[in-house]
C-alpha cells in the first residue's frame, strides 16, 4: 500500500510537470483579446471588473503580478502563469482522482500487483495527458481568463470527495465535507460553474452512506438539485439581498446612519453560527441563545419579500432549517457539520468583500460601483444584462400585452441620510400573450432581425396561425412556431451547434477556427476519416490548399472518442454507482449548461469553454479507457502485466495525436497582438485626448495597456456602451492618472440612474433653423423643461432634431487640433441631424461632452460607425492611423459612409512609424482568428491611405504605404481574399505594375481554388450552398481581368481569361 501511494503520488507529479512545461512553453507572454485585458488590468490593481465579479481571481492575480519586481511588461505574463499553473494543478488532481477510480475497479479488495498498478497509473497518465491537450482546456491555461481557474476548483472538490469516501468511516471525515464548502465558497469569486459538482458529490455521498436503491436514488438527486439551487439563487443573491434590505430597514425606516443595518446582519450571522457551534457542542447551555439568534435570522429572511413566490421560496426555506434543527437534536454532529460548511462557505464567499472596499476607493476601472449592499445585489444580479426565460415564456414574436413593474432602484443619497428610489421601474417588465408563449421557450429572442431568421432556419419552422387579440381591441394572426420546431431548435442548435460539436473538437478534431454558423466552411469538427467527414462537410479532393493552413485544422481521427466510450462502458459493467457520478458531472456541467444559458444564434465569438466541465469529465473515461483495453488484453494473454503494458503503449497514441495536431494553434509564446494593437490606438491619439471605443477587443486591451504597462496615461478611453450606465459617467467625471475628468454641463445627479435614461427628440422647430448645441444641452439641464411623456415621471427632451456646433476658427489653428493642410476647409460651424426620435443616456452624454469641450481637448473614435447610426459625425471624422479625429472639417472625396475621411499627411506619419503589430509577419506566430479579424482594421487604414495620397499624385508613397501594409500583414499569412483586391489596384494606379501583376495572380489562385471546390460539391448535397460565393468569386476574377487591361497588362488579362473560361466551364 506505502509503494502505491508513493507511486502514485510521483505519477501525479510527474503529470502536473509535464502540463507545467508545455503550458509554460506555450504561455501568451501578454494580455490577449476579449475579457483577458480586464481581467488583468483589475487583478494588477485589484480593481472592479465587470458583474458578477471574480475577486479570488483578482487577489491570486495580484499576488502572482508582484513576481514581475515592478516590471509592468511583465505582469501580465506573471496573471497568465497563474492560469497555466491552476491548468496544471487541475491535470493532478484529474490524475488522483482518476487512480481513484481505476483502484476500485482494478483493485478494490486494495491488493496492489504490479500489473494492477501499471493499469491504474497508466489510466492516470493517459487521461491527465489527453486533458491537457484538449482543445478547450489548453486554450484557457495559456491566457489570463477565469476558466482555467474555474477547472482547478472544479478538479479540487471532486477529487476532495473522492478521498471523503476513501476516509468517511473515520472519525473526523467530516472535515472533508467542511473543506468542500470552503472550496466551494472560494470557486463562487472565481466563476459560478464549479457549484455544478455539487450534484455528483452528493451522489458520492449517498452511495457511500445509504444502501441504494430507487426511492433513495431519486431523493439524492432531487436533493442534490435543491441543493445547488439554494446556493445558487438563495445564498449566493438572498444573502446580499438580507443585507440590502435590513440595510434599506435601518437606514430609512429607523432612521440609523448609512452601513448601520449591514453591520447588524453581520453580527447576526455571526451569532447565529457561533451559538450553533456552542449548541453542537455543549448542548442545552447554548440552545436558548442559538434559538434567539436562529430566530432572528429567520426573521430577517423573510423581511422584505415583496412577492408571492418570495414568500413560498423563503417559507420552503425555513421550513427545511426547522426540521434540520429538530431531526439534529439527537444528532448534534450532523448540525455541526452543517453549520461549519455554511460558515465556511460564507468565508470563500467573503471575498467579495474586496469588490466594495475597492469600489468604494473608486479605482480607474470600477465598473457598476458596487459600493454597499445594494448596489453589489445588483451588481452580482448582473442586471445590466438583463434575464432570460428558461422554464416558461415567450416565443420571438410574441406581442407585448402589458408592461409590470419591477423591483425599484435605491441609491444612496448623503445629503438626506436615506436611500433614495432614483427609479421606480414601473411599466419596465414585459408581459406577453399566453397564446404565443409556451413552455420551455428556446426561440424567444426578438432583439436582432438575424436571430429569427436564424431560429427558423435551424428549427425548420413553419408554425401553426394562432388569432390574438391587439390592446386596442383588434384581432391578428400571427404565425406561432410549434413546440416541436421549438425542440428542433433545441438539438440542432442549442445541444447541436453549441455543444456536441466543441465536444468533438476536443475529441474528434477542429475544421478550423472561423466561427461557425452552420455552414460547412467554418468551425465544424472532422475526424481526418473521409467517410465520416465527406458527408457533412463535402468532398476533400479539390478542397482549396489554403484553407488546410489553417493551424486549428486538428485531425484526431476518433482515437479519444473511442477510448472515452471504451473507459465508459468498462466503467458501467465494473462500477454503475461511480459511472452515475461522474455522468453527473458529465451532463450537468455539458447539458445542463445548454439549457441554464439558453442561447440565441450569432454568438460574438465561440462559447466552448463554458464546456470545459463536461470535457474534464469524459476525460476520466479516457483515463479508463486504458484499464478497458487492459482487461480485454488479459483475457488473451491471461495475464495482467503484459496486458497492462501494451494498453498503456496503445494509449498513448491519444494524447500524442492530440498535442501534435494542436500545439501550432495552441502555442501563443510569441503573441503580441492585442496588446500592439491597443498600443497603436492609445498612440495615434494628440496629447490630452478623447477615445471613444465600442466593443470587448478595442476597449479591453487599451485599459491593459495604460493600467499595467502605463501607455499614454493622459489618454482617456470611453467606451460608449458602458457610458449608458450612470456609474461610468460619473468615473469619466473624475481625473484618472494624467487624464482631466471629461468636461460635462449637466451635474452627476442629472446622471444618476433613473435621470435622462431616455431623452426624447420632440422637433418643435418646423423651419430646421439649427440650433446651438450649448443651448441644447442648458434646455435639458434645466429641469424646469421637462414634460410628461405618459412615464412616471416627467422627462427631459430635445426640442429639435437640426444641432449646431460653433467653430472658433482662430483657436482651432492655434491649438492645432486641425492639421495644416486643412486650414482652408476649417468650417464656422459644423450642423449635426439627430436620426433618432429618443437618446439614451450614452448619446446625451456625448453631446454634453461636444457643447461642453467646444473643440479644446482632441476627440477621436477607435470607429465612427456605431455612432453614426444616432448622428453624422462620420462626415467630420479624419483618418490619423488607426483612429478617426474630429474635426471641424468636412469629409471630402475620400469620405466613406460610417468611417469618414482621411488626414493623409497625419495618418501618413502615424502609421509609418507603427511598427509592431503583433509579430503577425512571423513565422513563428499562429494568427488566431481574433487577431486576423482585427488585423482587418490597420490593412484598411492602410489601403485608404494609399488612396489618398495617390489621388494627391503621391504615387512612391503610396507604393510605400502598400508595401509596409504588407510587411506586416502579409498576403501568404492573412490570405488573399476579396478584401485584398483594392491593393493591387492601388499597385497598378501607383505604377507598381510587377507588384500589382504578382498579386492579382495570387488573389486569382484563391478565388478560383475556391470555385473549383464549390463546383466539385454540384451534384451533392451541397449543390446550392455555393451558388452566391461561386458568382461573387467569378466576378472578383472579371474584375481582376479587367483591372490588368485597363492597364495594358494583356497577356496577363488572357492568362486569367483562360483561367476563368477554363473553372467557370467545369460541372
Amino acid at each position: 500500500m506505502k509503494t502505491y501511494q508513493r507511486l502514485n503520488n510521483l505519477f501525479g507529479w510527474l503529470a502536473f510537470a509535464i502540463a507545467t512545461i508545455v503550458f509554460i512553453l506555450t504561455l501568451e507572454p501578454t494580455a490577449s483579446w476579449w475579457d483577458c485585458g480586464e481581467y488583468i488590468s483589475t487583478a494588477v490593481k485589484l480593481q472592479v471588473g465587470h458583474p458578477p465579479g471574480a475577486p479570488l481571481f483578482q487577489m491570486l492575480g495580484r499576488f502572482f503580478s508582484l513576481f514581475a519586481g515592478g516590471d509592468t511588461s511583465q505582469m501580465a505574463y506573471m496573471v497568465n502563469l497563474m492560469s497555466a499553473l491552476s491548468s496544471s494543478f487541475t491535470i493532478l488532481f484529474l490524475f488522483w482522482s482518476i487512480t481513484m477510480l481505476a483502484r476500485k475497479v482494478v483493485a478494490s479488495d486494495n491488493e496492489f500487483s504490479t500489473g494492477r498498478m501499471l493499469v491504474i497509473f497508466g489510466s492516470g497518465f493517459i487521461g491527465a495527458m489527453a486533458y491537457t491537450f484538449s482543445d478547450s482546456f489548453w486554450f484557457s491555461a495559456v491566457e489570463g481568463e477565469v476558466y482555467a481557474m474555474s477547472s482547478f476548483f472544479t478538479a479540487i472538490v471532486f477529487w476532495a470527495i473522492l478521498k471523503w469516501e476513501l476516509a468517511a468511516d473515520d472519525a473526523h471525515s467530516m472535515r472533508w465535507l467542511i473543506l468542500i464548502s470552503y472550496l466551494m465558497g472560494l470557486s463562487i469569486g472565481v466563476h459560478l460553474l464549479n457549484l455544478l459538482a455539487i450534484p455528483a458529490i452528493v451522489y458520492v455521498y449517498y452511495y457511500k452512506k445509504y444502501k441504494p436503491t430507487t426511492r433513495g436514488f431519486i431523493t439524492a438527486g432531487v436533493g442534490s438539485i435543491l441543493l445547488l439551487s439554494i446556493i445558487m439563487y438563495g445564498i449566493i443573491p438572498d444573502i446580499v439581498n438580507l443585507f440590502s434590505k435590513v440595510e434599506l430597514l435601518f437606514v430609512n425606516s429607523f432612521g440609523l446612519p448609512f452601513n448601520t443595518g449591514t453591520i447588524f446582519f453581520t453580527l447576526v450571522i455571526a451569532a447565529t453560527v457561533i451559538t450553533g457551534l456552542l449548541f453542537t457542542q455543549y448542548g442545552d447551555r447554548y440552545r436558548v441563545s442559538f434559538y434567539i439568534a436562529g430566530s432572528l435570522f429567520l426573521l430577517f429572511i423573510f423581511s422584505g419579500t415583496n412577492s408571492g413566490t418570495s414568500f413560498f421560496i423563503r417559507a420552503i426555506v425555513v421550513g427545511g432549517l426547522v426540521t434540520l434543527v429538530y431531526y439534529t437534536r439527537q444528532h448534534r454532529h450532523v448540525l455541526n457539520t452543517v453549520i461549519l460548511s455554511f460558515a465556511f462557505l460564507l468565508m470563500g464567499y467573503s471575498s467579495f468583500l474586496m469588490l466594495v472596499i475597492r469600489a468604494n476607493a473608486n479605482t480607474p476601472i470600477n465598473e457598476n460601483a458596487p459600493t454597499d449592499a445594494i448596489s453589489l445585489l445588483s451588481y452580482l444580479n448582473r442586471e445590466q444584462y438583463g434575464d432570460w426565460p428558461l422554464f416558461y415564456g415567450p416565443y420571438y414574436n410574441a406581442p407585448v400585452t402589458k408592461r409590470g413593474d419591477g423591483n425599484p432602484v435605491y441609491m444612496r443619497n448623503d445629503k438626506t441620510g436615506k436611500y433614495e428610489v432614483v427609479d421606480d421601474r414601473k411599466g419596465t417588465v414585459s408581459e406577453y400573450d399566453p397564446s404565443m408563449c409556451t413552455i420551455f421557450p428556446r426561440m424567444y429572442s426578438d432583439q436582432k432581425p438575424s436571430h429569427i431568421k436564424a431560429y427558423q432556419s435551424w428549427g425548420e419552422v413553419e408554425g401553426v396561425p394562432v388569432k390574438i387579440t391587439k390592446n386596442d381591441g383588434k384581432t391578428e394572426t400571427l404565425v406561432k412556431p410549434t413546440f416541436g420546431e421549438n425542440l428542433r431548435f433545441f438539438f440542432n442548435y442549442q445541444v447541436g451547434h453549441m455543444y456536441l460539436r466543441y465536444f468533438m473538437w476536443n475529441f474528434v478534431g477542429r475544421q478550423n477556427d472561423v466561427e461557425g454558423h452552420g455552414g460547412i466552411t467554418d468551425g465544424n469538427w472532422v475526424s481526418g476519416i473521409r467517410m465520416f467527414d465527406e458527408p457533412r462537410l463535402g468532398s476533400h479532393d479539390k478542397y482549396p490548399a489554403y484553407r488546410d493552413k489553417n493551424a486549428a485544422h486538428n485531425e484526431f481521427y476518433f482515437l479519444p472518442l473511442l477510448l472515452g466510450l471504451a473507459g465508459f462502458f468498462y466503467h458501467l459493467k465494473r462500477n454503475k454507482h461511480d459511472t452515475w457520478v461522474v455522468s453527473t458531472l458529465f451532463l450537468l456541467t455539458g447539458m445542463a449548461i445548454v439549457v441554464y444559458l439558453n442561447q440565441t444564434p450569432f454568438q460574438p465569438r465561440e462559447r466552448d469553454y463554458a464546456y470545459a466541465g463536461s470535457f474534464y469529465a469524459f476525460a476520466i473515461w479516457i483515463g479508463l479507457g486504458v484499464a478497458a483495453i487492459a482487461s480485454w488484453l488479459q483475457k488473451l494473454t491471461k495475464n495482467l502485466t503484459p496486458a497492462a503494458g501494451v494498453a498503456i503503449v496503445v494509449s498513448l497514441s491519444v494524447p500524442a495525436i492530440m498535442v501534435s495536431e494542436g500545439w501550432d494553434d495552441h502555442d501563443r509564446s510569441g503573441k503580441f497582438a492585442a496588446r500592439d494593437f491597443a498600443t497603436n490606438y492609445i498612440k495615434g491619439c494628440a496629447p490630452n485626448a478623447i477615445l471613444f471605443t465600442n466593443g470587448d477587443n478595442d476597449t479591453f486591451p487599451l485599459w491593459y495597456v495604460q493600467e499595467v504597462e502605463n501607455v499614454r496615461t493622459d489618454v482617456r478611453v470611453v467606451n460608449y456602451m458602458l457610458a449608458g450606465g450612470e456609474w461610468y459617467i460619473h468615473q469619466m467625471g473624475t481625473k484618472v492618472y494624467n487624464s482631466e475628468p471629461l468636461p460635462f454641463t449637466l451635474t452627476p445627479a442629472q446622471y444618476d440612474k433613473g435621470q435622462n435614461d431616455i431623452v426624447p427628440v420632440v422637433d418643435l422647430n418646423p423651419k430646421q433653423i439649427p440650433v446651438p448645441l450649448k443651448d441644447v444641452i442648458n434646455f435639458i439641464a434645466n429641469d424646469n423643461n421637462r414634460r410628461d411623456f405618459g412615464s412616471s415621471q416627467p422627462l427631459s427632451y430635445i426640442p429639435t432634431k437640426v444641432i449646431r456646433i460653433p467653430v472658433d476658427t482662430d483657436a482651432v489653428k492655434a491649438s492645432g487640433l486641425v492639421p495644416v493642410e486643412m486650414y482652408g476647409r476649417i468650417l464656422p460651424y459644423i450642423d449635426f441631424t439627430i436620426k433618432k426620435n429618443y437618446l439614451y443616456k450614452n448619446d446625451l452624454m456625448f453631446l454634453d461632452m461636444l457643447a461642453t469641450n467646444d473643440w479644446k481637448r482632441p476627440i477621436y473614435f477607435a470607429s465612427p460607425s456605431a455612432m453614426s447610426a444616432v448622428f453624422n459625425v462620420d462626415q467630420y471624422c479624419h483618418l490619423e492611423g488607426i483612429v478617426y479625429k474630429f474635426l471641424p472639417v468636412k469629409a471630402s472625396s475620400d469620405y466613406i459612409r460610417g468611417l469618414g475621411g482621411v488626414s493623409t499627411d497625419s495618418c501618413y506619419a502615424a502609421l509609418m512609424k507603427c511598427n509592431n503589430w503583433g509579430r503577425l509577419e512571423q513565422p513563428d506566430v499562429t494568427i488566431d482568428r481574433e487577431s486576423f479579424r482585427n488585423a482587418q482594421i490597420p490593412r484598411q487604414s492602410y489601403m485608404r491611405l494609399a488612396t489618398a495620397l495617390i489621388s494627391k499624385g503621391k504615387k512612391a508613397e503610396a507604393i510605400e504605404v502598400v508595401n509596409t501594409c504588407f510587411k506586416f500583414f502579409p498576403g501568404d499569412r492573412l490570405g488573399y481574399d476579396r478584401y485584398t483586391l483594392p491593393f493591387a489596384e492601388l499597385y497598378f494606379n501607383a505604377g507598381d505594375t510587377t507588384a500589382a501583376v504578382k498579386l492579382s495572380r495570387d488573389i486569382a489562385r484563391e478565388l478560383m481554388d475556391d470555385v473549383i471546390w464549390f463546383r466539385s460539391l454540384a451534384n451533392g448535397p451541397f449543390a446550392n450552398q455555393f451558388n452566391s460565393d461561386t458568382e461573387e468569386n467569378l466576378m472578383l476574377m472579371q474584375n481582376l481581368i479587367l483591372l490588368a487591361r485597363r492597364n495594358n497588362q494583356n497577356t496577363f488579362a488572357d492568362e486569367l481569361e483562360r483561367e476563368l473560361t477554363l473553372v467557370a466551364g467545369l460541372k
